[in-house]
């Protein structure tokens, strides 16, 4: 258990009313993680992790920052990052790794309040309210930043403020190794002059249409009319003024809520125009994601498929299924429809990816037989159960499709230690990293 200041003098730096929050922002997590494991192959030097290391292509998941002063940055194609930093150095990601380095700094965090909330696997909240006996919220801060730094090796940037939204907007203002505090009476100084789509949860088409209405700035939001923001954007329109104005009311909650989404995407080395090649690479993308849903004991009612263009333009398209199901041949067959229907023939792609949506639970799901199949139906299920069975015992290649076998990177997300492509993990939502 952490030190705390058993006299309770931090207690002054406490309102009498209200909270005090923390978001804890770890830096460049992965190359980071890649550092701290091994300092003098990687320590200062620019590094990024990318998902197609062998073949020099794909995407870039992160880059250290020394990478990031020479211009890399996530989500640019590898090429162009080697073309801007000719010297950096490329790494295969570990998300074994990097699930150990976050449930250890979550370890510490845990030590100073038991309501913390994971968000994903590189940052969390923590509500230290109750906290006082550990000190103000500044020493607080200083000190979980100094045990992340001296016991795994990693920065972190942290924000202090009454609610999660400002937290995580203070936590953004100094990175890497910074800390912040925002209070909601410094947000007309130190926020209403920047752009709308700069508050935390105003993403690119809200902006746009908040710029059609003539409001530019968060100072401008948040001074706008409430019944016109609700008109436009509905009960969202609530949130939008106030959040404008620093209001947040959501609580830290420790309790993680089931998935309402289990998917997996791809970044593919090249663009793919043939639809049998992006029909297999489905196969993958349904295969792992039906069987995180029959792990964690769930049924799917909807399939969506993302597609990303060249351009990285992304469309969603999805549909509800008559039964819901947890039958990899059914999600693939409904992925391979939906791509069919709504993408061009030759046209290219450069991601796939499959999500299951309308989740429910195995036991608590009515399931409808197939009126001319159901004399067969416990013996797929009996099947579906040994082959996964034995894919637990010796490996997810231990059974396979001939349809499955490929050198595109939707093969590889069998092996859990290096994908990177998954949506979420059944622990943890996986993001690309900032």
């Amino acid at each position: 258990m952490a030190d705390g200041n058993r006299n309770g003098g931090g207690s002054k730096a406490y309102p009498a009313n209200g909270r005090v929050v923390l978001h804890l922002d770890m830096n460049a997590f992965y190359c980071s993680v890649h550092e701290a494991e091994e300092p003098g192959k990687y320590g200062g030097k620019p590094t990024a992790v990318a998902g197609s290391v062998e073949l020099r292509k794909g995407i870039i998941v992160t880059s250290s920052y020394a990478a990031r002063r020479l211009g890399v940055k996530t989500g640019m194609k590898v090429r162009e990052g080697l073309k801007r930093c000719p010297g950096l150095v490329l790494i295969s990601p570990d998300f074994d790794l990097y699930r150990k380095y976050s449930r250890g700094f979550l370890s510490i965090a845990r030590q100073y309040t038991p309501l913390v909330e994971s968000v994903s696997i590189d940052e969390c909240y923590l509500d230290i309210t109750g906290s006082k006996p550990f000190g103000t919220p500044l020493e607080i801060a200083n000190a979980i930043q100094s045990r992340i730094r001296s016991e795994w090796s990693l920065p972190c940037s942290i924000g202090i403020a009454p609610n999660k939204l400002l937290a995580k907007m203070a936590s953004d203002m100094k990175k890497p190794n910074g800390i912040t505090v925002l209070r909601i009476r410094d947000v007309p100084l130190l926020l209403w002059d920047k752009p709308c789509d700069s508050l935390f949860g105003v993403g690119g088409k809200t902006a746009e249409k908040l710029k059609r209405m003539n409001l530019h700035t968060i100072g401008q939001l948040a001074a706008a009319d409430e019944m016109l923001l609700v008109k436009q954007f509905g009960v969202a329109g609530h949130w939008l003024k106030r959040a404008a104005n620093g209001i947040d009311h959501s609580p830290v909650n420790p309790v993680r809520e089931k998935n309402k989404s289990i998917g997996h995407t791809t970044t593919l080395p090249h663009d793919v125009t043939d639809r049998g090649e992006a029909h297999r690479i489905l196969l993958n993308l349904s295969d792992q994601t039906a069987r995180r849903l029959r792990r964690q004991k769930l049924m799917a009612a909807t399939v969506q498929i993302a597609i990303r263009t060249p351009e990285m333009k992304t469309i969603t398209r999805s549909a509800t299924l008559a039964v819901p199901t947890e039958a990899t041949g059914i999600i693939h067959a409904e992925a391979c429809k939906l791509y069919d229907r709504h993408w061009p023939a030759d046209a290219p792609v450069r991601l796939l990816g499959v999500t299951l949506q309308g989740l429910k639970e195995r036991d608590e799901t009515a399931v409808q037989l197939d009126l001319f199949d159901y004399s067969s139906q416990p013996k797929k299920e009996a099947l579906i159960r040994a082959m996964d069975a034995l894919r637990d015992k010796f490996g997810e290649n231990a059974v396979l499709t001939a349809g499955m076998l490929g050198e595109d990177p939707s093969t590889r997300i069998r092996n859990h230690r290096i994908r990177g492509t998954s949506l979420q993990s059944d622990e943890h939502l996986l993001y690309i990293d900032d």
